[in-house]
């Protein structure tokens, strides 16, 4: 009876162990201690899987993205920051998302197309991924983990954002939650220190924060 409890317990230990070490797209290890921003990977447009880890010593701005959104000029914005600095150690990464009005709706073919046809974008772009929610990526989980949610810039526009949620009962409004498309991540080139911006903040906002880490 004993020896058969033990085989029990020893079970038990195992299938803990693999359900802690999991590799889901976007995450490599979502439980451990020692996780950062290096810990995840992201899937693009293409299909390609490229580990974060590939981005140590760079300077990272992610940032999730919708193609009919009233913020998807900044795409053009972005792309502006990526030439300007990614000789210098910026690296930009776009997620898009359709959780927001559903104002990402497109194959991946149709937000390519939104990307690299319209605006130019030269920077990687992931498959299309949630940022919030039950099936939100890890990666996400994180981010608004290290960075949490600081109010509004623009009080006005976040009452109107904000609102939206209410009326749609999407939870979104509370806690950490990511507010909007195109809410930004800001991590320097060691991964420690990440800066949350909020989706009315434009990129070349953000110019003197990244000079700055890109400097360290």
């Amino acid at each position: 009876m004993i020896s058969r409890l033990t085989n029990i317990y020893k079970v038990a230990i195992m299938c803990a162990l693999c359900s802690s070490s999991f590799t889901a797209g976007h995450a490599q290890d979502n439980s451990s201690q020692d996780q950062s921003i290096y810990s995840f990977s992201m899937t693009t447009l293409e299909g390609k899987s490229i580990s974060l880890e590939s981005y140590h010593g760079k300077v990272i701005l992610i940032v999730n993205t919708a193609s009919k959104c009233g913020f998807t000029p900044q795409y053009e914005g972005l792309e502006k920051l990526y030439q300007k600095y990614k000789d210098k150690g910026l690296i930009i990464l776009g997620f898009p998302c359709n959780q927001f009005l559903g104002q990402e709706p497109g194959t991946a073919d149709e937000i390519r197309s939104t990307c690299l046809i319209h605006y130019g974008v030269t920077f990687p772009v992931s498959a299309k991924i949630d940022v919030n929610g039950a099936s939100e990526a890890p990666l996400y989980t994180y981010l608004k983990a290290k960075a949490p949610f600081m109010g509004y810039p623009d009080k006005k526009t976040g009452e109107m954002l904000d609102g939206i949620h209410h009326k749609n009962n999407t939870g979104f409004a509370e806690g950490n939650n990511i507010r909007w498309n195109f809410t930004k991540f800001l991590i320097s080139k060691d991964g420690k220190q990440i800066k949350r911006f909020e989706s009315m903040v434009a990129p070349e906002q953000l110019e003197s924060d990244i000079e700055k880490l890109l400097a360290e």
